[in-house]
């Protein structure tokens, strides 16, 4: 007997008493072979007194080797693509009766795929103006810029001034302290509480200020807080930006001239630009494909999809989710939706994909590993063989197969600017 509600089954299922009978014998067997009872040899022990001294341990063994037996049986009879494990209950198992047991449990749906090639998106390729390579340059000149000491004179904008600084009020974990440091008087990257206590300032000087720093600043520790520290100004030096002339360009890689420093430039925004606009457009695919199918979505990988994102987003933060206790009710009513998206979107990208035939190609799987092992300066075959034991290459080849498929999508999506 079986029922049926969206992703979810159950199954009612009994084993004959035959083949109860005959697995209990067996599990008797295996029992009375390494019993030891007072006044009995190993193995030589009644079947009677064997049964009744052990009737909870061969309960046990008849149950473990019956039930995912004709669990499995059942499976490949009605094709269920089975999520997680089967949750098992009402479990009736009585001397001379069937085995009875009902299974709970979670399947994979099938997805009847709607017409994923005639979608539109909002799409046009990027423009990449002189100006915008003007200012990339501007940025290249700075990379290659000079710090020239200055005569002792007094801070100004636009100076840099060389700094040991130290906080002397509380701050959590060690104090801040740096013998020699530069920073930008009046500079963007600067805070305005180092500028405005700098400017006039002499090499020698020495003072003690307070600064105020921003709720969104960078180190937590300092995020909206107010240390007072002590600075002593130990020179100054001004910034000499290259010249942008032929040599520039020889300098920064195998260009010959300016005009090809330029085009390389022009190319790599263009390159880059349209990445991201690509990436947006396949966003958008992705949206529209979730949006036109409807299908139940198992909870067991939706669970798992929240797992996934809290785990993620606690790392890129430095925090092992083992050392909180995560209200995990309040967590998935926070990520329910967006986690319910993630994974209708994989399922739908993985049926594509099966459908048109979109496969990684080794070549392409050992591209990537290969990347990784020169980003590890390790060998690529033990970086290799260390992938496929631990997962990580199936992962690999499945981001793979993913940004192909949305590469498949956005081929044969009609673009707009509309």
């Amino acid at each position: 007997m079986a029922s049926v509600e969206g992703c979810k089954h159950t199954l009612e299922i009994t084993v004959p008493v035959e083949e109860v009978e005959a697995e209990t014998g067996r599990a008797v067997t295996k029992v009375q072979q390494r019993a030891k009872l007072p006044g009995f040899r190993p193995g030589k022990a009644p079947v009677s007194i064997i049964r009744q001294q052990f009737a909870g341990e061969i309960r046990k063994q008849v149950l473990e080797s019956l039930i995912p037996k004709y669990l499995h049986n059942r499976f490949e009879a009605e094709d269920l693509k089975v999520v997680g494990q089967p949750d098992i209950t009402d479990v009736h198992l009585e001397a001379g009766e069937p085995l009875r047991f009902t299974a709970d449990f979670e399947v994979v749906p099938q997805v009847e795929l709607l017409d994923y090639k005639g979608l539109t998106v909002k799409y046009h390729d990027p423009e990449v103006t002189d100006e915008d390579v003007d200012k990339r340059i501007e940025e290249l000149r700075h990379s290659k810029a000079e710090f020239v000491n200055e005569d002792p004179r007094p801070l100004a904008d636009g100076d840099f001034a060389v700094l040991s600084l130290e906080s002397l009020s509380a701050v959590e974990g060690p104090p801040v302290k740096n013998e020699e440091m530069t920073l930008e008087v009046g500079g963007g990257d600067t805070l305005e509480d180092f500028s405005e206590h700098l400017r006039g300032m002499n090499p020698g000087e020495e003072k003690e200020f307070d600064v105020s720093y921003p709720e969104d600043y960078g180190q937590p520790k300092l995020a909206g807080k107010t240390v007072r520290f002590r600075a002593q100004v130990k020179g100054v030096r001004r910034k000499e930006l290259p010249e942008v002339n032929d040599e520039f360009a020889q300098d920064l890689g195998d260009y010959r001239t300016v005009d090809e420093l330029r085009e390389a430039v022009r190319k790599s925004l263009f390159g880059q630009r349209q990445f991201e606009a690509q990436l947006e457009a396949k966003n958008q695919l992705v949206d529209k494909l979730v949006d036109m199918h409807d299908f139940p979505v198992p909870e067991t990988f939706v669970d798992q999809q929240i797992r996934n994102r809290t785990g993620r987003a606690l790392a890129e933060r430095g925090v092992d989710p083992k050392s909180l206790k995560l209200d995990w009710k309040k967590l998935k009513e926070n990520q329910q939706d967006k986690a319910l998206h993630e994974v209708k979107a994989s399922m739908l990208l993985s049926r594509i994909a099966e459908r048109e035939a979109i496969v990684p190609t080794r070549d392409e799987v050992d591209k990537e590993v290969e990347r990784i092992a020169r980003q590890q300066r390790e060998p690529f075959a033990a970086v290799r063989l260390r992938f496929e034991k631990d997962g990580t290459l199936g992962r690999i080849a499945s981001h793979i197969q993913t940004e192909k498929t949305l590469s498949f999508l956005f081929e044969h999506a009609g673009k707009t600017e509309e």
